[in-house]
């Protein structure tokens, strides 16, 4: 015969605080938050929660953009800088004059950097 820890007539999970005050009976409060795209998240906070422990903003599990609970005026839209592709690179090529230009700067450099270290040696 196996037993259990379990006083007999009680009931698992229910102590001090009583039914209403844990699970589904507990006194909630009720809060909404918009996305920039018109998604609605309600989230549900204790009943004896401030206002300020409150979050204003939350991360939108339909989106995941940044949700507001102010429907008029939600966040914006985050603006990313887009991937370039290799050929927005190509497009923003230098012109062959200042290609060459780069190019004997460069030359000047080595030049300049060779000569003092054949001179110190």
């Amino acid at each position: 015969m196996a037993g259990s820890n379990a006083i007999r007539g009680a009931r698992v999970g229910s102590g001090p605080m009583g039914e209403k005050d844990h699970g589904a009976r507990a006194d909630r409060t009720q809060v909404s938050y918009w996305d920039a795209l018109g998604n609605e998240t309600v989230r549900y906070f204790a009943a004896d929660v401030s206002d300020e422990e409150i979050p204003e903003q939350i991360d939108s599990p339909t989106s995941g953009l940044p949700a507001g609970r102010d429907k008029a005026n939600p966040p914006q839209l985050l603006k990313n800088e887009p991937y370039k592709t290799h050929l927005a690179y190509v497009k923003e090529r230098r012109t062959p004059e200042e290609a060459e230009e780069l190019l004997e700067a460069a030359l000047q450099k080595l030049r300049q950097r060779r000569g003092t270290a054949r001179a110190s040696a």
